[in-house]
């Protein structure tokens, strides 16, 4: 392609020229055409990064067109209603029409295939009750023994989105919207902006690994700086992020170029410098120490909720901070289980395809050692990982949640096409970017009432769901109620899938379960 590229370049040129000269004059404006064409092919041809450009002047260009309209085009014209990735399109609909309440029906039946495996359904009872009677805001206390400042959690809340990730103006309408509905709205990592505070939504204050926005100057976890940032009436809980689903043991740096002074001040870094948010905490390095932190700092933020988020990854860790919950007798007011399935901005692909154990399973299992050392009933669990429905929250709560979390769900309510661009700075919508003209698209008041709207709605499908089987009160759902098809001939029940512990089962190394009983000899609560 190259010589016939120089031979249409020597031919097209040449016929102008002549044409122009000796026949029709006019013609010579196609060299305005022409020339920047043959210009760029000749670029094509001696430029070294791309093989197929060289080989293929002009048209190797098509291929990374292909490649970025690719992703629309599948989503648009391909794809079918139950197959799309990360969020199926079934979903990505009902969160749209809950959240402009429109009509959210389905017509013909369902487009699942019942008899493939891993479908799920929940019992029904045939006593079902009438749900127009039932609680339709259900809500959890939070707050153990050393609290003195409970909250009355929704079940379904927004999961952690730092500013910068997303907005300013989705960060407001996030907020707006939890204040219209009554619901918390976590902050992410990147510490309370701004945008969190201007709607007067709940706040839970998420603390990373960077301590942001109570930090010293080289990166320590600050006491006076979060006694400040938490004594704000706004902040209802505080929420201690070890890890997250979507990249779980993976740090990351902010570019000193995106360090702008507004970033700066939020974060408590200076500006233009890079900014380190390491892999791990430096403030404990035990299970011991990790619960030392977290009553200094419930007793720093006026003894609010305060919790820790992670990822579950190796078991004898987490049986290793119940052993240390017995030990010190302190106890986290709730623990939030992020599914390895969570969603970021970033991460790489490694991260978010291979490593950290699904919610299911982890949240399964959180909840079976916690009972297992009999210390469920001073913590709350909440969990994460594509929390889209009312049957997702059910099914959630079967497995031992107490409240659940939704990002994604809550950012499609905000308006978010799935355009996948979060790590661009190119989100159509405004949702994940920070190019002012895009953010602009976003209207604060309108979004707001449809974050609010899809999570109103939401609730109340999840009520209807307990009304028809048969429950009054969310604390009445067990594993007993979700079934899962194993093979076409084969179905479980969740409780026969993960069985559940005697109460008090892992105190003694003589009562443990088999199937925990390395992990438990594994576990110290001196080291992780």
């Amino acid at each position: 392609m190259r010589n016939e590229f120089l031979a249409f370049s020597i031919i097209s040129l040449g016929l102008v020229f002549i044409v122009g000269h000796y026949a029709w004059p006019p013609i010579f404006w196609l060299y305005f055409i022409l020339v920047p064409i043959v210009l760029l092919g000749f670029y094509d041809m001696y430029q070294h990064k791309h093989a197929i450009m060289r080989n293929f002047p002009i048209l190797g260009r098509g291929r990374y067109v292909m490649e970025e309209l690719r992703p629309k085009l599948y989503q648009y014209f391909i794809e079918s209603d139950t197959n799309g990735r990360p969020i199926s399109r079934i979903f990505r609909s009902v969160v749209y029409q809950r959240a402009k309440r429109q009509l959210d029906t389905s017509p013909f039946g369902t487009q699942l295939d019942v008899y493939e495996e891993g479908y799920e359904w929940m019992n029904h009872s045939i006593a079902a009750l009438d749900t127009h009677e039932l609680d339709n805001d259900p809500r959890t206390k939070v707050g153990s023994q050393h609290c003195q400042q409970p909250y009355m959690a929704s079940i379904f809340n927004v999961a952690a989105m730092s500013f910068g990730s997303l907005s300013k103006n989705a960060i407001e309408a996030l907020n707006g919207g939890a204040r219209i509905g009554g619901f918390a709205h976590n902050t992410g990592e990147g510490g309370i902006s701004p945008y969190h505070e201007a709607q007067g939504g709940d706040l839970i204050y998420q603390v990373g690994t960077g301590y942001f926005g109570c930090r010293t100057e080289d990166g320590d976890f600050s006491p006076e700086a979060f006694a400040e940032r938490t004594a704000s009436p706004q902040v209802k809980m505080i929420e201690l992020k070890l890890s997250q689903g979507a990249k779980p043991g993976h740090g990351g740096i902010l570019p000193g170029r995106k360090n702008t002074p507004e970033i700066a001040q939020i974060r408590g870094v200076k500006v233009g410098t890079d900014v380190l948010s390491p892999p791990s905490h430096k403030t404990f390095s035990t299970p011991v120490g990790l619960l030392e932190f977290i009553r200094q700092m419930q007793d720093l933020s006026d003894f609010k909720p305060v919790g820790f988020k992670l990822c579950i990854g190796k078991k004898s860790e987490f049986i290793a901070i119940c052993k240390a919950m017995v030990e010190t007798g302190i106890y986290p007011d709730f623990i939030t289980v992020d599914g390895g399935e969570g969603g970021t901005g970033a991460a790489p692909m490694e991260f978010s395809n291979s490593v950290g154990m699904p919610y299911r399973e982890g949240l399964a299992f959180a909840y079976d050692a916690l009972v297992g050392f009999d210390l469920k009933q001073h913590v709350k669990l909440f969990t994460s990982g594509k929390i889209m429905t009312g049957f997702h929250i059910f099914q959630s709560i079967a497995l031992g949640a107490d409240a659940t979390y939704s990002a994604r769900a809550m950012m499609l309510a905000l308006g978010c096409i799935q355009a996948l661009e979060c790590n661009q700075n190119t989100c159509p919508t405004g949702v994940a970017t920070q190019d002012k003209e895009l953010v602009a698209g976003l209207v604060v008041s309108d979004k707001r009432v449809r974050v609010a709207n899809y999570h109103q709605e939401t609730l109340h499908s999840f009520v209807e769901l307990m009304a028809a089987a048969g429950i009054s009160d969310p604390a009445q759902i067990n594993r007993s109620h979700i079934y899962r098809r194993i093979s076409v001939n084969e179905v479980r029940r969740y409780d026969e899938l993960y069985p559940p512990l005697v109460k008090g089962c892992m105190l003694k190394e003589s009562t443990v379960p088999e199937v925990y009983r390395k992990d438990w000899q594994e576990a110290n609560p001196d080291r992780f």
